[in-house]
């Protein structure tokens, strides 16, 4: 059996339930540990009784630690801060031979125990963000994508991972400072720091919005692949719900065929389950649907902390990614609307 977990609040109700239903689609056995970050979130996740799912709350994972930092950190930082400390969490709590971290806005399309049987005898399983060209931005952002993560119950998997929770405490900031961005530019050395750390080379796996120019996408008996190679996960990193039934696709041109074929049924598979939890919690909002004229300033408040204040970095560097947030700049309003 394969063992994963992830962690999200009300915003992320919707994704995190999709993300459990193509687990049931295309996992032969699994358990997925669900960390509900807020109350309504453990209200409703432990009301549906999910048959593969464990649900825990902050207080039953929190330790002096977390809550000495928590004060300190935003919402998402201190969700970044607690990634490690869950995969810890659930591999001393519940004395199981792995676990695989999983961001709440991935969809797998096939099995993903495939890739767990790629790292065979390794310890650890990182995955490479594959930046399409244009979209290069590893200097700040990573190597590798804290999306799909493995840790086995041994000697490297933990000295690893207990590594990464110490390091997380200390500083998770969603700003790019000594060579630190979050939770994931720690992962850029692994491969040197640590022995049995595999580097995920399946195409099928951490397909994204950075990405998605790289792929000539096709359907080959029933499954969607590319250069014959079959999707496990796509990552729907900054994919938000507008009002008016739009949808932010990200700041990521985007080919028409992902769309069409990836985007578009994910995003009526979001909208049933947000309408069922509307109609069986009402008041609740799966979605956290935001104004359209926010999205320019969301966008805006990012590039600030992530570039603008980086005073540290060189010049060389410092261009580049202005010359890449003006192409960024041109999709802000890569969006759509479902009839």
């Amino acid at each position: 059996m394969l063992n994963f977990c992830t962690l999200f609040n009300t915003g992320y109700l919707a994704k995190g339930l999709a993300l459990y239903d193509s687990l049931i689609k295309e996992c032969p056995a699994f358990r997925l540990y669900i960390f509900a970050f807020d109350e309504k979130t453990h209200l409703v996740l432990t009301g549906k009784k999910l048959a593969f799912a464990t649900i825990i709350s902050p207080a039953e994972f929190e330790n002096e630690q977390l809550l000495a930092v928590k004060k300190d950190r935003s919402v998402g930082e201190y969700c970044w801060t607690c990634t490690s400390s869950t995969i810890k969490y659930c591999i001393q709590k519940f004395d199981i031979d792995h676990c695989t971290y999983l961001d709440a806005d991935m969809y797998f399309y096939n099995d993903p125990g495939i890739l767990i049987k790629e790292m065979g005898d390794n310890s650890v399983l990182i995955t490479p963000h594959n930046y399409h060209p244009r979209y290069e931005q590893s200097a700040v952002a990573g190597i590798y994508c804290v999306q799909f993560i493995t840790f086995k119950n041994n000697e490297e998997g933990l000295k690893a991972l207990n590594w990464w929770v110490d390091a997380c405490i200390k500083w998770c900031y969603a700003r790019y400072e000594d060579g630190k961005m979050g939770d994931q530019k720690y992962l850029d050395a692994w491969p040197y720091m640590f022995s049995g750390v595999y580097i995920c080379r399946n195409t099928g796996a951490g397909w994204a919005p950075w990405n998605a120019l790289s792929y000539t996408l096709e359907t080959a008996n029933g499954r969607m692949t590319a250069d014959g190679q079959p999707l496990i996960f796509y990552h729907f990193h900054d994919l938000k719900y507008l009002s008016g039934n739009s949808w932010y696709l990200g700041g990521y041109e985007m080919p028409g065929n992902i769309i069409d074929n990836i985007y578009k049924p994910y995003l009526q598979v979001l909208l049933t389950i947000n309408d069922s939890l509307k109609k069986d919690y009402p008041g609740t909002d799966g979605l956290n649907a935001i104004d359209i004229k926010n999205i320019g300033d969301l966008k805006l408040k990012f590039k600030l902390g992530l570039y603008v204040l980086d005073l540290k970095r060189s010049f060389v560097q410092f261009f580049s990614d202005l010359f890449f947030s003006s192409r960024r700049k041109y999709y802000r309003n890569n969006y759509i609307h479902l009839d």
